[in-house]
């Protein structure tokens, strides 16, 4: 099979790349860090013009028609920054669940980047995160009202609109909420806003086909796990670079540490992590993009082995890095606090692995 991206691909990402190098430098990330939104409204209208917010939107919604495989490397390079903003939790989370839901009126919206959304999936406890759905909705003199708490919507509090599913007497259905105005929380990740949602009678509007949708948001969520797996393979990548950086030019008992073995085998199963995360996270985009009966075994895969692997690597970094690996004018924490963030997203690492043992180990 060849994991290789098409020429078009390719450019998508340098052009990506240079990009983010002009406009996310440190400095920007810096004066982000403690902004609400975490993007500026210049830089937004530029995600636009670059046509990033319609990669994933369908052609007939104007779009761009593509799929997770052609959103890969942008999520990759995105996680090299790492990026703050909520790119990925409209243009990818929100469109994903538009498109599998079938809401015409908010892919385009989300593709103009007029308008945008975000998800509110994740619940309190472990493991399937669609399982774990506990949040009631009820209808009263023709009108439905939402009850539970969501305490994980990335960017929630800024987004304008959020799809929430919630149980009702036909199985999971779909709402949402205009301006959800969700509480800021602090979160592992400086740059993944994260709101707490608060649904006590809250009024909300039902969308998506008629019956249950639990297939739905099962799908949902396994794809939104492939983007997050992207954006981890890029945050790797730099830890990686950082830590090998650092090793050529600091100094101990006359010599680099970069000679020194120990560092050597550090750097070469840092390697190693990242490349069995790149091979399996494509190899799940795929799998989605081409309906292949593996699937779900791809993703699980991935995401179990990406959580993992982006924790280690992440913090090998910071090792490496000795003493100013653990201050704040070292960016090697930036992408250990991002990972430990996304571990925690749309089932733990941990669950992961347990869902493909029981679909490798259970009988057909």
């Amino acid at each position: 099979m060849d994991f290789t991206f098409s020429d078009e691909q390719e450019e998508l990402r340098r052009a990506v790349r240079g990009w983010l190098g002009r406009h996310a430098t440190p400095g920007h990330l810096r004066a982000m860090e403690d902004d609400p939104v975490g993007i500026t409204d210049d830089l937004w209208a530029d995600l636009v013009a670059l046509g990033w917010t319609s990669l994933l939107v369908p052609d007939a919604q104007g779009g761009g028609g593509g799929g997770l495989v052609d959103i890969v490397p942008v999520l990759e390079e995105i996680g090299r920054v790492p990026l703050p903003g909520p790119f990925s939790s409209s243009a990818v989370l929100a469109t994903i669940a538009a498109t599998r839901l079938g809401l015409d009126d908010r892919l385009a919206s989300l593709a103009e980047g007029a308008g945008r959304g975000t998800v509110a999936l994740d619940e309190q406890g472990h493991g399937d995160p669609v399982d774990r759905i506990r949040t009631r909705a009820v209808r009263r003199s023709g009108r439905w009202y939402l009850s539970g708490l969501k305490p994980v919507v990335p960017d929630g509090h800024s987004a304008d609109w959020c799809l929430v599913p919630a149980r009702t007497q036909a199985g999971i259905q779909t709402f949402v909420i205009d301006a959800p105005a969700g509480e800021l929380v602090p979160s592992w990740d400086p740059f993944r806003r994260l709101a707490r949602l608060d649904l006590d009678d809250r009024p909300a509007e039902p969308v998506g086909p008629d019956g249950d949708h639990t297939a739905a948001w099962r799908r949902i969520a396994d794809d939104a796990a492939v983007a997050v797996c992207a954006e981890l393979i890029g945050s790797m990548e730099r830890a990686n670079e950082l830590a090998v950086e650092y090793a050529k030019v600091r100094v101990q008992f006359d010599r680099p540490i970069a000679t020194f073995q120990v560092i050597k085998h550090k750097a070469v199963d840092m390697l190693h992590a990242i490349e069995l995360t790149r091979v399996g996270t494509h190899y799940a985009a795929w799998t989605s993009d081409t309906e292949d009966g593996r699937r779900a075994e791809a993703v699980a895969m991935a995401m179990g082995f990406a959580s993992e692997s982006a924790n280690e690597v992440c913090a090998e970094s910071i090792q490496i890095h000795g003493g100013v690996g653990f201050t704040w004018d070292c960016d090697a924490h930036l992408f250990y606090r991002r990972a430990k963030q996304d571990d925690l997203l749309l089932g733990s690492g941990g669950w992961h692995r347990a869902k493909l043992a029981d679909q490798v180990l259970s009988p057909a």
